[in-house]
This record gives C-alpha cells, sequence and structure tokens, in this order.
C-alpha cells in the first residue's frame, strides 16, 4: 500500500468478495504509508459499512469476532471487520457495547478509536477519509486522542505508550496526557488483565525506542499499578533499553534489562504473565551482572567463569546464557567473544568420555568433569 492507493485487494473489481461492497483500509496500514513506512503483509485492517454479518458469511468470509462481527477473507486472511460504534457499559477494556447495523457510517466508525493518526481511512480509489485531523496530527507530530471517550478504555492507555516508543518523534498532546492520567486516578487501568498488559509491552519493548513507553506509563502513574515492583529509574533504563535496540536484542533480554533494578524481576514477569523464557532472563540477568561485577583475582577467575555458567545452564541453553551476556554488555563493559569462547571451551569437554574413565568411582565423576572443564577454560 502506498499513500495514494492500497493494493490490488482493495480496486474494485480486482476482488470478487469484495466487489460491490463499501470497504476502506483504516488505522496503522494508512498511517505508516502516509509516514512513508513500508507495511507489512497482512498489517492491513479493513472496515465495510453497511453491510450485514449474513452479507459477509454468503461472500465466503469467515466470521471470527466474539463482541462484535469481524471476518476473514476467504483468501487473503485478513480481518474485515463491520463498522460500529461503542458504548461504556462496565469498567475495564471488554465494559463496552458494541452496536454493528447498517446504518452506522464510516466517519462513526472512526470516531471510537484510539488516536487521531489511526483514524484515517483510504478509500479503493484512494480517497483519504479523516474527519479528525489525523494527517495534520502526523505533519506536526503528535499524538492525540480522538475523543473524551479515550478516558473509558485503559488500554489505549497502554496503546498511547507504546506508539510513543514507536515514534519517539512525536510528541503527546497535554490534554491527551491528562485524559491517560484521569484512567489511572479513576481506577480504570485497574481493570486491565495481564495478558492484554503483556502484549502490548512486548510490542513497545520491540520499538526503537523502547524506554519512551515506560517513561509514559511513568508519568502518567500506570507504571506501579500494572508492575508491580517495577523500579523506574529512567537515567539507566533509557540507555540500557536504546543499547539493546541498537544492537539488536531480542525480547526477553530487552524485558530482562527493563525489570534489572527490581527487588524480584522474575516476579515482575510473572505478574504480566510474560513467556517463561522472558521471565528466565529477568530472573537471571541480576546474577550475571553481580558475577560479572564481582573481578574475583588471583587466579581465581576460571572457577567464578565456570559458576557463573553452570548457574546459567550454559551447557545446555549457551545461546540463552550469550543473550544474557549481550544484555549486561550493554550495562557494563563485557568481553563478549571471550565469554563465546569460555562457553565453546566447556561445551567441548566430553563428560561421557570422563564418566567412561571414571567407571566404578562414580563419586569422581562430578569432581573429574569440573576439572577438566577448568583446564579446558584456562587453555581458551
Amino acid at each position: 500500500m502506498t499513500a495514494g492507493k492500497p493494493d490490488g485487494a482493495g480496486r474494485p473489481g480486482a476482488d470478487p468478495a469484495i466487489a460491490g461492497l463499501d470497504v476502506y483500509v483504516v488505522g496503522g496500514a494508512v498511517r505508516d504509508a502516509l509516514l512513508g513506512r513500508e507495511a507489512k503483509d497482512g498489517d492491513r485492517d479493513w472496515v465495510v459499512v453497511g453491510a450485514t454479518p449474513e452479507q459477509m458469511a454468503a461472500r465466503g468470509f469467515i466470521p471470527v469476532g466474539g463482541d462484535f462481527p469481524v471476518f476473514l477473507h476467504p483468501r487473503s486472511k485478513e480481518e474485515y471487520a463491520l463498522a460500529r460504534t461503542e458504548r461504556k457499559s462496565g469498567r475495564g477494556y471488554k465494559g463496552f457495547t458494541f452496536y454493528t447495523g447498517a446504518d452506522v457510517s464510516l466517519e462513526d466508525d472512526l470516531r471510537r478509536r484510539d488516536l487521531t493518526v489511526n483514524a484515517i481511512a483510504q478509500a479503493p480509489d484512494g480517497r483519504l477519509v479523516d474527519p479528525l485531523g489525523g494527517r495534520g496530527d502526523l505533519r506536526d507530530r503528535v499524538l492525540r486522542h480522538v475523543g473524551q471517550a479515550f478516558a473509558e478504555d485503559p488500554v489505549r492507555l497502554l496503546r498511547l505508550a507504546r506508539f510513543a516508543a514507536r515514534f519517539p518523534d512525536f510528541s503527546i498532546a497535554p490534554e491527551t496526557m491528562d485524559l491517560a492520567r484521569r484512567l489511572v486516578e479513576e481506577g480504570e487501568v485497574d481493570a486491565l488483565v495481564s495478558e492484554r498488559v503483556w502484549r502490548e509491552m512486548a510490542k513497545g519493548l520491540a520499538c526503537d525506542e523502547p524506554g519512551r513507553m515506560f517513561q509514559v506509563l511513568h508519568e502518567t502513574g500506570a507504571l506501579p499499578r500494572i508492575m508491580p515492583g517495577f523500579v523506574y529509574d529512567p537515567s539507566t533504563l533509557e540507555s540500557d533499553l536504546a543499547c539493546a535496540a541498537r544492537r539488536g536484542l531480542g525480547l526477553a533480554p530487552r524485558f530482562a534489562l527493563a525489570c534489572r533494578q527490581a527487588d524480584d524481576p522474575g516476579a515482575i514477569g510473572r505478574h504480566v504473565r510474560a513467556p517463561g523464557e522472558c521471565v528466565d532472563y529477568a530472573r537471571l540477568l541480576p546474577a550475571v551482572l553481580d558475577a560479572l561485577g564481582a573481578q574475583p583475582g588471583n587466579g581465581a577467575e576460571p572457577a567464578a567463569w565456570l559458576d557463573l555458567m553452570e548457574r546459567c545452564d550454559a551447557l545446555r541453553k549457551p545461546e540463552r546464557f550469550m543473550d544474557l551476556i549481550a544484555a549486561a554488555d550493554c550495562v557494563r563493559a563485557v568481553d563478549v567473544d571471550a565469554w563465546r569462547r569460555r562457553v565453546d571451551a566447556i561445551r567441548s569437554v566430553d563428560a561421557g568420555a570422563i564418566a567412561r574413565a571414571e567407571q566404578g568411582r562414580p563419586e569422581r565423576i562430578k569432581p573429574a568433569l569440573r576439572e577438566a572443564r577448568m583446564l579446558a577454560l584456562r587453555a581458551s
């Protein structure tokens, strides 16, 4: 998709499944095209105006929506949602009643979205529909809420923080920050489920400036509510995460760096229902940093190296250990290549051969194996 016209799936007559339907590409794909950013395959969301669920099913669309009608295109599998409005009916992001009648207009649908830059639609002929000034905010590099309903949905606070990390050159409109703070003060943010927090957190951590996500969550007062025990220290957090982004570190080491100053980083991961790998990285990184800062000296280094590698299960999970070393290198200078050689050295020791050599003396296997690994480390 370009800022002028969407791809062939949206051109009139190009796709029999949507021929005759009033369809528009909406949201992120339009925003990114206007910014000159390449949209990923399958990244487009579509809205259908004036249709019924029965009409969509008759065209072969596959219903997947729960609270409101969303359909998968029979071939491309892109999502097509019926235009809808929403009304607050309870607490939290699930506390809404949706209406998807055929009389809901495109403008009605755009007005229920979170930010003006995400409330731009593009017709199959390339025409842009922008009733809320999203193009102006893109030009001015401003993240601005669509309406007062922003303060009714706590997920919008998470998305605001995530978009701040994705678009670090964008400011946040002061009135939008005021509404975000209101979400926290009125307790709406407490209704967030951990899985949804993690989904947005993971996307924000993958951005070029993930530290800005935590900055927004801190400034709105949301951070201690959604991540109890998290320690926000901007001087280290932002530099650590900026280093991780520059070096292309993955999600797990980035999460570990973000949580490293907490008393129990693993507990934070468990609270937000992070994947087990992320919890393990968060739990182990402080131990790696402590060990690297110990500097034993007096020829004791190989023993300390081996202790650390055994504690982190580097023999069975060498890449995880090297990820942790790379993350530690964002905090203090570490000779990453030397650690790779040390891991290779201890993994080169043939444990089976040592066990066979000590046959009949099982109590000797463990110390003999450690001695062989120490020799390998000294030679590495």
